[in-house]
């Protein structure tokens, strides 16, 4: 379950990057969301009540994904944390191509962070419209293994979107470590998107050593969407370096994982094309 730290309650307003003078290029729509798996949670006390379903196979697993497919359809990229690549939970089934194959979505990849036996095999995943160029999966450090980040770029490298999916850990020191270690990699880009479950608000030192360093922006600030019954977190992101011209960010009131998701629209450069 992810680290209760409290935040403050703001009015949020879209923050559009200082450095975008209207971008004419493509509009593309992205998607967030911890999807528990297919896990759908309505009370705290179903994190004791439904705590068997993270490692033996349940009936409504399928029909919660049939559900999320449904949802992500409608967008061109999207990244999912808390996924299964195959194990007992699931069926042996690798539900980032499930989803992929439900949505209609052509493109899909996955990175497994940890396995725990037989049981379960947690992941983080990509659905796209778009080929990408180039995919790779970092592990992120911490004294506690199974993190990692799915690095997708997209185009060539002079005029590439980058997108790291991210799910990091608990604690706050692991987390500096690992904002750290994905600062290096967002500073070799120019357009660069970061996206995930990232267990801190929007006011922790945590993002704003990532802001500072790499100069990224979170156009929204103090969106709530942990718990999904009751958002009152805000731990839920996407963030985007100012060169991507934001038009439209919310969470979504879609409640069926512990968590809501995020989606944004922006409009990309003229010089960068995802393709139709």
């Amino acid at each position: 379950m992810p680290e209760l730290a409290t935040s403050q309650q703001k009015t949020s307003e879209l923050r559009v990057p200082a450095d975008v003078d209207a971008n004419k290029g493509q509009r593309i729509r992205l998607l967030s969301y911890n999807i528990q798996a297919g896990i759908s949670t309505a009370r705290y006390r179903h994190y004791i009540t439904h705590s068997w379903k993270h490692v033996l196979p349940h009936a409504q697993r399928f029909s919660n994904l049939d559900r999320i497919a449904r949802l992500v359809k409608d967008y061109d990229i999207v990244g999912l944390q808390e996924l299964d690549a195959g194990s007992l939970r699931s069926n042996n089934i690798n539900l980032t191509e499930y989803l992929s194959e439900k949505a209609d979505m052509p493109f899909w990849s996955d990175q497994t962070n940890r396995r725990i036996g037989r049981f379960a095999s947690h992941s983080t995943g990509l659905l796209s419209r778009f080929s990408p160029h180039e995919i790779v999966e970092h592990r992120l450090p911490g004294r506690i293994p199974g993190r990692g980040a799915l690095f997708i770029r997209y185009g060539t490298r002079k005029d590439s979107l980058v997108v790291l999916i991210l799910h990091m850990a608990l604690g706050r020191r692991a987390r500096l470590r690992q904002f750290d270690y994905i600062s290096d990699i967002v500073n070799e880009y120019r357009h660069v998107i970061v996206m995930g479950d990232l267990n801190c608000h929007s006011h922790s030192a945590e993002m704003d050593y990532l802001i500072n360093r790499t100069m990224m922006t979170e156009p929204m600030h103090d969106m709530c969407t942990f718990p999904s019954w009751r958002p009152q977190r805000n731990i839920d992101h996407i963030l985007v370096t100012p060169t991507l011209q934001v038009d439209h960010v919310k969470a979504l009131n879609f409640s069926l994982s512990d968590h809501l998701p995020v989606e944004m629209q922006i409009t990309l450069p003229e010089s960068i094309h995802l393709g139709s």
